[in-house]
């Protein structure tokens, strides 16, 4: 295999995420194990000064370079992690540090790829490196990217994404995700899978696997809306129209829809789907009920009814999910199973390309 050498720069500056750093190195350093050391990755760690960088976790690091030492250099791939802070009521913000957001930008000059972790992304955004593309981040942050770059089209479902030679990724752990992801569209899905099975990955998520479940949605501030979250899980198998959830609530089909938007930001149609998806996947995974039975009981009715949802929230078919992620059904000891592992980017409606079945 001929090598090609690759050089990995991790922008650090005080108070970033331990395992934003971490995560991709470990990544890039078993891809060269797993191929003799063909793959020359040479990854460094830059910061400003040669001082230690003290990082959200309290665990100090030390750079490999400066910044400035990698002027002359050209870069493969730049990875930008994030930092946040907690205000007094536990709500998280992105740390951005306009010198670290001008490092940033002009390091990208001469990269050839760059990539942002978790809410690294909103560094890249203020860079202006984001204009124009989709996006994600952490969910905790994305309606702050959105309302903060509106040149950005921002999409906190992945759990990373690819535009072109820019890719942003979601969750701390998607940092693995993301750089497997990074590793196939180099060396092969081979490969990346190899990597995958050192790291004791059953196997890679591809990007359009959702970064978090419906349960664990920020919960609503009112009682009302509480006991409508709960009553849509006890009937999930049934309609639950809008007229429905109305007369459960005691309200009007227009108020109940203003509620919705209120305090779940999204529609009562939009927010019941996304609760059907949750519970389609996780029988997908665990069970071997048939596509039939999972529609039923999700309250999709019928199986293309099942399927449109799978493709519209999650970018891949109900049969194609249980394929990758069904854990309880599986032998012990099962092989993981093929697929790919790099970014599938969403296809516009409409558009060409292999189907899925």
């Amino acid at each position: 295999m001929h090598t090609v050498s690759r050089l990995i720069v991790v922008v650090l500056f005080e108070g970033v995420d331990l395992l934003d750093v971490t995560g991709p190195p470990e990544v890039f350093s078993l891809a060269r194990r797993e191929t003799d050391e063909a793959a020359d990755y040479d990854v460094v760690l830059a910061a400003e000064t040669m001082d230690p960088v003290t990082t959200g976790a309290g665990v100090r690091v030390l750079p490999d370079v400066t910044f400035d030492e990698l002027s002359a250099r050209s870069i493969d791939t730049l990875i930008v992690p994030g930092a946040v802070e907690m205000d007094g009521r536990r709500g998280v913000h992105p740390r951005i540090d306009p010198a670290v957001v001008d490092r940033v930008r002009r390091l990208a000059g001469r990269t050839r790829r760059v990539t942002s972790v978790c809410v690294g992304a909103h560094i890249l955004a203020a860079a202006g490196l984001l204009d124009g593309k989709r996006a994600t981040t952490h969910w905790s942050t994305a309606q702050r990217l959105a309302a903060d770059h509106p040149a950005v089209e921002v999409d906190a479902d992945p759990i990373f994404i690819r535009e072109g030679d820019v890719w942003t990724g979601a969750g701390i752990s998607a940092c693995l995700d993301l750089s497997l992801a990074l590793v196939a569209d180099d060396l092969g899905e081979a490969v990346a899978l190899r990597v995958a099975r050192q790291l004791v990955m059953y196997l890679k998520r591809p990007s359009g696997q959702s970064q978090f479940s419906v349960p664990l949605e920020q919960v609503s501030t009112t009682r009302r809306v509480e006991d409508l979250r709960h009553h849509i899980l006890r009937h999930l198998a049934e309609p639950l129209t809008v007229a429905d959830l109305a007369a459960c609530a005691h309200v009007s089909d227009r108020q109940l829809t203003r509620i919705f938007k209120n305090e779940l930001g999204t529609t009562p149609h939009a927010y019941i789907e996304s609760v059907r998806v949750e519970a389609a996947r996780r029988q997908l995974e665990s069970t071997d009920a048939t596509l039939e039975r999972v529609a039923s009981t999700c309250g999709f009715g019928t199986v293309d009814t099942l399927v449109r949802a799978f493709r519209r929230r999650l970018d891949t078919t109900p049969t194609e999910y249980r394929r990758r992620f069904r854990t309880g059904a599986s032998a012990p000891g099962q092989a993981v199973p093929p697929g790919s592992v790099g970014a599938r980017r969403r296809r516009p409606r409409g558009s060409g390309g292999r189907r899925l079945r």
